[in-house]
């Protein structure tokens, strides 16, 4: 199996990356335009702005890609639930994220879920929880080019250097998980258990 899956939280880099490896002539899989236009979208929760997925239907809608010659790569924050050989992981500074979110338009509820989420390594615990071999990339002031690089050197077998736990933004949960009461009252707070946050599976953002 060549299937590689970019994955991240929203606004760290998968859309850029994956136009970078199309540039070098790889075929990448957006994976929302493939929900979309395979008609896997179900259910809108208007309250949270997210579409629900049946994981099995749109992993089964990706096995044409499976039996192909050299490299494919899927990009979206549900690739690593696929059946596939690689995951990435790409990850970006909390501030950074924040930033690139508000410029989306995302409501200041949804830029907040989204930075909490990365700063709980949300996704990275779900891609660890596969037996798949999982690898991350901060993305925050790499070019995109160096993060594509990345991307290559985990799918080929190179990413010796790109193996989890290099990532911590522990020092952000003050600021993002925390009341101006509770700021200050932190010293209890210093450490926010890594991996706790409850994620659905099943939801799409876009």
């Amino acid at each position: 199996m060549t299937l590689v899956a970019i994955t991240g939280t929203p606004g760290t880099g998968k859309t850029s990356v994956a136009a970078e490896l199309r540039s070098r002539g790889y075929e990448v899989v957006d994976l929302g335009e493939h929900i979309r236009s395979h008609g896997l979208l179900g259910d809108l929760d208007e309250e949270r702005d997210t579409h629900e997925v049946d994981l099995d239907l749109l992993n089964d809608s990706l096995e044409e890609y499976r039996g192909r010659d050299g490299l494919v790569f899927m990009e979206g924050h549900l690739s690593h639930y696929m059946d596939c050989s690689t995951i990435v992981v790409l990850r970006c500074e909390p501030r950074i994220l924040a930033e690139r979110l508000r410029a989306r338009g995302y409501v200041e509820s949804k830029v907040r879920e989204n930075v909490q989420s990365e700063i709980l390594d949300v996704i990275l615990c779900e891609a660890a929880d596969t037996d798949i071999p999982v690898f991350e990339i901060d993305c925050t002031s790499s070019s995109v080019g160096a993060c594509a690089d990345g991307v290559l050197a985990a799918a080929e077998g190179r990413g010796e250097g790109l193996l989890p736990g290099r990532t911590d933004w522990s020092s952000e949960v003050d600021e993002w998980f925390l009341t101006d009461r509770e700021r200050g009252r932190t010293s209890r707070w210093r450490r926010w258990p890594r991996g706790s946050y409850a994620s659905t599976p099943t939801r799409y953002r876009g």
